[in-house]
């Protein structure tokens, strides 16, 4: 991120549009007045911001439904052997077969666990990718258009320069969320941990605290829908 926003931090020009778009409904009408057609860039652009659209969703699944089943066949297989446990009578050895099979299954999601944050840290690597890509079409458009074109509006207010700078802020929230997933791996690999501790971390887990207002869905999906045509398209 610090390459990219050291050459972004270089990239002078006049004022770029209001980062507020236009909530309107889409039209065939709309676009900028020099542009009767797409380029390739228009096209790019698009694709890319698809693209990571498409990630955040791969990003949720992984959490959501991987990630929570595991998180929570831990905390209940853990849960069932101290029940179990706790009806012993004092002074007497639990036997092994009531202690190993449920200490295999709690293994076995520990190491679900670690896979589902292996899967995030690909996902989180496909975000800075695309960034970077973007970053990429924004200096070939300027190197081949000039500053004219990627500073006027794409189709409505915003620009490919404003798209291109804004979109690094979703790399925060994500990067922040997959620390998160980190710490609570940590704490639930923990055979002592106590039960209100695993509880409150899968809670954590399912709410993805940092994504609340920073996740693709609540920072860009009505943003793209108003301001790039066929937007609509690409979810069909």
């Amino acid at each position: 991120m610090s390459k990219m926003s050291g050459r972004l931090a270089s990239f002078k020009g006049p004022s770029t549009p209001n980062a507020s778009p236009v909530k309107v409904k889409q039209s065939p009408t709309r676009s900028s007045p020099s542009r009767s057609a797409e380029s390739t860039y228009h096209r790019k652009l698009r694709s890319l911001l698809y693209e990571l659209r498409t990630v955040t969703e791969n990003w949720d699944d992984i959490v959501l439904v991987d990630g929570l089943k595991a998180a929570k066949s831990l905390v209940d297989t853990r849960t069932e052997l101290d029940n179990e446990l706790a009806l012993i009578p004092a002074g007497t050895q639990p036997q092994y077969r009531l202690v190993q099979p449920k200490l295999e299954v709690m293994e076995t999601r520990i190491s679900e666990l670690d896979t589902v944050l292996v899967k995030l840290r690909r996902q989180f690597q496909k975000m800075n990718s695309l960034v970077e890509n973007l970053e990429s079409l924004l200096f070939d458009a300027h190197k081949t258009k000039g500053w004219q074109f990627v500073q006027e509006p794409m189709w409505v207010t915003w620009s490919l320069e404003k798209f291109v700078t804004s979109v690094p802020e979703i790399l925060v929230p994500y990067h922040r969320s997959l620390e998160m997933h980190t710490e609570i791996v940590n704490i639930l690999r923990s055979h002592s941990v106590p039960f209100e501790v695993s509880r409150e971390a899968v809670s954590r887990w399912v709410a993805q605290p940092y994504l609340e207002e920073g996740s693709w869905d609540a920072q860009w999906e009505d943003l793209c829908e108003a301001e790039i045509e066929r937007w609509d398209i690409t979810k069909s």
